[in-house]
C-alpha cells in the first residue's frame, strides 16, 4: 500500500517503471480527445469542481485513463472527498501513476499523471482516509468508467 512518504520518494527520486508506454503525437491526441479533455490531460488543466457526476457515482468497476485506456484506479478504493472532483485512496497499481512535484502555486503540490502516456490526472494530497492517509483527487474528464 502507497503512503505519503513513498508517494514523495517517487517525486524526488523518480518513478515505477511503467508496463508499456503509449506515445501519440500532439495532433493525435486532439484528434481523439474532447477539447476539455486534451486541455485537462495534455495541457496540465483542471476542470470546475463538481463539473461530473462522477464525483458521487459509486458503481463497482475499474477507471481507466482518458487517453490510453490504461487502467488506473478501482471503485473499492473510491471515496466522496467532498472536494468536487472524484477521489480515491490508491492506484490500481502503483506502475501506472507517475508522480511529479507541482510547485505552479504558491504551495507545492504533488500531480499526478497516467505513466503509461503522460496524461495529467490531477494531484495527490496527504489528507485521506486510514490506511493509506492519500487523497487522489482526480479530474474526472481524465478517466473513463469501465463497467463490470
Amino acid at each position: 500500500m502507497l503512503n505519503w512518504n513513498k508517494v514523495l520518494e517517487f517525486a524526488k527520486k523518480g518513478n515505477l517503471t511503467p508496463p508499456k508506454r503509449v506515445e501519440k503525437t500532439e495532433q493525435e491526441w486532439e484528434e481523439q480527445l474532447s477539447s476539455e479533455a486534451y486541455y485537462v490531460t495534455r495541457n496540465k488543466g483542471t476542470e470546475r469542481p463538481n463539473s461530473s457526476d462522477m464525483c458521487t457515482l459509486f458503481i463497482p468497476g475499474k477507471y481507466a485513463c482518458a487517453c490510453c485506456k490504461t487502467e488506473l484506479f478501482d471503485s473499492t478504493e473510491k471515496f466522496d472527498s467532498g472536494t468536487g472532483w472524484p477521489s480515491f485512496t490508491q492506484p490500481l497499481d502503483p506502475s501506472h501513476v507517475a508522480y511529479h512535484i507541482d510547485g505552479s502555486l504558491a504551495s507545492v503540490r504533488v500531480e499526478t499523471t497516467c505513466n503509461i502516456c503522460d496524461a495529467h490526472l490531477g494531484h495527490v494530497f496527504p489528507d485521506g482516509p486510514e490506511p493509506s492517509g492519500l487523497r487522489y483527487c482526480i479530474n474526472a474528464v481524465a478517466l473513463e468508467k469501465i463497467k463490470l
